[in-house]
């Protein structure tokens, strides 16, 4: 069944992480509606492509520790390894027809922060 289309916004944030861990890009940039926002710690991006493109560079990786789905909101408590440091994080994601429109990300940043 992996060529069926997610049908619920929860079984479409499971596909955008897994292609997002597989540096799928072009496989995750179908799950994002083109004027999704991102909201995080360190800056935000309006546009899926602007998007993209620093997630193309930065190649993190999520480890779901939890999910919630209320209708086309989406809760995930994650491991979010950013290279040098794993952060433990939470996003908020919106779907709207399938695709991603809004996501907000949370995290201590102090890790990335600190230099050694």
């Amino acid at each position: 069944m992996e060529n069926t289309k997610p049908t619920n916004a929860g079984e479409v944030i499971n596909a955008f992480l897994k292609a997002m861990n597989n540096e799928d890009f072009t496989a995750a940039r179908q799950y994002a509606r083109d004027d999704m926002k991102f909201v995080g710690v360190l800056g935000s991006r309006n546009g899926a492509d602007a998007y993209f493109q620093d997630m193309e560079k930065m190649k993190f990786k999520y480890e779901i520790k939890r999910m919630f789905i209320d209708a086309d909101d989406v809760s995930v408590f994650y491991d979010i390894n950013m290279g040098d440091n794993t952060i433990f994080s939470s996003g908020w994601y919106h779907v709207i027809d399938g695709k991603i429109n809004n996501i907000r990300v949370v995290f201590d940043p102090r890790p990335l922060l600190e230099r050694h």
